[in-house]
Order: C-alpha cells, then sequence, then structure tokens
C-alpha cells in the first residue's frame, strides 16, 4: 500500500509541475518590435516579387516551371494548388584564385587549408492571385545558396540578393508569358 501511496504522490507532482511550466511558458510574451518588418525585408520583397497581368494561375506557374529547367534548375518539388515549385541545381564553387591563396597558406603555414569546392542552388517560385477581383497574379522567387568545401564542411549558406539575377528572371519569364499568350493568334 505505501508503494502504491508514493507513486500516486509523484504521478500528482508530475502533473503539477507539468502544470505550472505549461503556465510559465504561455504567460511568456512576445515583444511587439520582434513581428515588424525592417525596410530591408521590404526591399528584398519588393526585389523578388512581380505582377503579371492574368488570372490563369496555372499558365503563370508552366512558364516558371519551364524557365526554372531551362536555367538548368531541376524541379524538386511543385505543387500547383497552393502556387509553389521547388528547384535545385549543383554547380563548381572552385575559384583559382582561392585554391591558389590556401595553397600558398599551407606552403606557408604547414596546415592544409580547405577552399570552397561545389555548391548547391536552390529557388522558390511562389505565385498567388492578386489586385482587385484577383485579376493578376504575383509571383515571387527566392534563391539560396549553399557551398561545401573541400572537407565537405558547409562554408556559405545565403540568400542571394543580386537584383541583376532577379531582373533576368523576370524578364524571361514576361517574355515567355507574353509568347504564350499570343500563341493563339
Amino acid at each position: 500500500m505505501l508503494l502504491k501511496d508514493k507513486s500516486l504522490n509523484l504521478k500528482q507532482f508530475s502533473l503539477i509541475l507539468f502544470s505550472l511550466l505549461f503556465l510559465v511558458a504561455c504567460h511568456s510574451r512576445i515583444p511587439p518590435e520582434a513581428l515588424k518588418l525592417d525596410s530591408e525585408s521590404l526591399q528584398k520583397r519588393q526585389l523578388q516579387t512581380r505582377v503579371f497581368q492574368t488570372n490563369d494561375e496555372a499558365k503563370v506557374l508552366a512558364a516558371c516551371s519551364a524557365l526554372l529547367q531551362d536555367l538548368g534548375f531541376n524541379i524538386e518539388e511543385s505543387e500547383s494548388e497552393l502556387g509553389v515549385i521547388v528547384g535545385s541545381k549543383d554547380r563548381s564553387a572552385v575559384s583559382a584564385g582561392k585554391v591558389v591563396g590556401s595553397l600558398l597558406l599551407g606552403v606557408l603555414t604547414g596546415v592544409y587549408v580547405p577552399w570552397d569546392k561545389n555548391q548547391k542552388m536552390r529557388t522558390c517560385v511562389v505565385t498567388k492571385p492578386s489586385g482587385e477581383e484577383k485579376k493578376n497574379i504575383a509571383v515571387r522567387v527566392t534563391f539560396q545558396r549553399i557551398v561545401w568545401n573541400t572537407q565537405n564542411q558547409i562554408t556559405i549558406r545565403e540568400g542571394l540578393t543580386d537584383p541583376e539575377m532577379y531582373k533576368e528572371f523576370f524578364d524571361k519569364l514576361s517574355k515567355s508569358l507574353f509568347l504564350e499568350a499570343n500563341e493563339a493568334f
């Protein structure tokens, strides 16, 4: 009987402790500034987003998919009902200058100095109806890269924000959508 009472007390104690921890966790507040976007976030979003005057989201997604494949990306995921396409491509990250610098530093110090070897470029395209009466399609594309060195360690993980890259993507997408729209004529 004594053991039974102790196990009951342990269960009660555990329940009370869990309840107190839950209440403490629920009481913490998120600071209001944590949910505010800074001006840099807005600039990035403007760089990554364009609105096209069409209401055919399926055609926009198909054009985005074809464009990404033309740019060398392999489509990894595609969900047309959600308006999402995810792709990637593997590329070399070897830079002659970095290799020479690593080798020279290695010779001078007697220590092997790794250099960047390969990279994976990733992209994500998200579309959604926008504007009055949802007659336009907003397209947002993001590009990222992950770089590994000769010891298979990640040396760089970054979002790419080169305005020229985004301009080129949207120029090609605009041409593709224009040609597709005028193909019927």
